[in-house]
């Protein structure tokens, strides 16, 4: 089989979270263990920083690598979801940019690894966890800044034992396998802590605070509080960052203190942070696409809980269009009476309520109609692309269109304009 048919395959025989939801989560991490000694604990032979969170984690991972890139280190990137491309998930980060995993070793390590998926039944998490691993291993890179997926006391990615663990924070999010209120999640995302390795809380509370301060003094690991750092000093704000959006105050700082941690916030890791969306690739954070003279502005935002919609909503108040034009559309299992109440409803938007192409997302009727009692109204288009063009019609220069809701919504929107 080509790369095309194996990833196919992989989708249908290992059906992905980020997809079909809850009947792909296999919690626990024997099997992921099984598959990383038959490798040979690639893992092992690199550095690890790792960082879990509710919201951040993905812009943190990507700002640190860029950081540490640019002070000259060969730097794996292992990441979720992808937007466009699985290969976004895996990457190699240098200064000079970023190139993901080829397809042919994609293809090589489905082929070799075959027999033993099909005797152990892993989920789709831990295969592109071993695969990440095994890549870099063969790459030899310095040190991989790893993503959580879910959580981090189960998850595939805590078969690490990394040099720096982050939380960037805790927010109300996959309750039904990370507990109920705020302190039963942080006690799951806090499970990266490991014995005396430093850890960065990027974002607590009152809730979260005394969970963290247990499981750091239990494990015997320094305990750095990012919201504490001093940054009265630095040369650098987020305004000066290619990652935009207002959240990247608070992932800037929380990176600026791990980077500190680490002994490495030298003036080259100050410039990679600049350049991290470029360096790295990353997408959808805040992201402004150009469509073009006499064409509105398209601004893309993968936020798509009430942790970070609040975030996105505060932020696309601001902006100063005549008329805002926001194609949304939800996962069915987020909070979205919730979510409701940050989106704007004053007369200047327009909504165009939508559903992307996943088995997980919510019925763009449904959407609607929940939205309703809130005020919130608009039209209804089935697919993303549709909603975009309905957009797109409707616009004008002085106007902006949003895209938002889901990282799917997002990766609709993308995949149909670069067609």
């Amino acid at each position: 089989m080509d790369y095309t048919e194996q990833i196919e395959r992989l989708y249908k025989r290992f059906p992905s979270y980020q997809i079909v939801g809850n009947r792909a989560y296999k919690p626990g991490i024997e099997t992921i263990k099984e598959l990383d000694e038959a490798l040979g604990r690639p893992h092992r032979r690199y550095k690890t920083i790792h960082v879990a969170g509710t919201n951040g984690k993905g812009s943190v991972c990507h700002l640190l690598a860029s950081a540490l890139a640019h002070s000259g280190l060969k730097v794996g990137l292992y990441s979720s979801p992808h937007l466009v491309d699985f290969r976004e998930r895996i990457k190699i980060v240098t200064a000079q940019g970023f190139r993901m995993i080829p397809k042919e070793a994609v293809s090589a390590f489905l082929d070799e690894w075959d027999g033993f998926f099909d005797t152990h039944n892993p989920s789709f998490f831990e295969i592109t966890t071993a695969m990440a691993f095994d890549y870099f291993a063969k790459e030899a890179v310095d040190v991989a800044v790893i993503e959580t997926g879910l959580g981090g006391r189960l998850d595939s990615t805590n078969i690490i034992t990394p040099v720096l663990s982050i939380i960037t924070n805790i927010g109300l999010e996959h309750c039904t396998y990370l507990g109920h209120t705020l302190e039963e999640i942080a006690f799951e995302k806090g499970g990266i802590i490991k014995p005396g390795i430093p850890v960065v809380i990027g974002a607590e509370d009152s809730h979260t605070a005394p969970v963290f301060e247990r499981l750091a003094s239990e494990r015997k690991a320094p305990l750095i509080h990012a919201g504490e750092y001093d940054m009265s000093n630095e040369s650098i704000s987020a305004d000066k960052l290619d990652l935009k959006g207002d959240y990247q105050k608070e992932n800037l700082r929380t990176v600026l203190c791990a980077l500190n941690q680490l002994g490495l916030k030298d003036p080259a890791a100050i410039e990679g942070l600049k350049s991290a969306a470029a360096t790295t690739g990353l997408r959808g954070r805040w992201e402004r696409i150009d469509l073009g003279k006499d064409r509105p502005a398209l601004i893309c935002d993968i936020g798509h809980n009430p942790h970070g919609l609040k975030w996105v909503f505060s932020q696309l108040r601001k902006e100063s269009a005549e008329k805002v034009y926001v194609v949304f559309g939800m996962v069915a299992d987020k909070d979205l009476e919730s979510v409701a109440a940050f989106m704007p409803s004053e007369g200047r938007y327009r909504y165009i309520f939508t559903q992307a192409s996943t088995d997980r997302a919510l019925n763009a009727s449904e959407l609607a109609a929940r939205l309703r009692p809130f005020g919130i109204r608009g039209t209804v288009r089935k697919s993303v692309k549709k909603a975009l063009e309905s957009a797109l019609e409707r616009a004008d220069s002085n106007d902006i269109i949003f895209v938002g809701g889901s990282n799917f919504t997002v990766a609709d929107a993308l995949t149909a304009l670069e067609a």
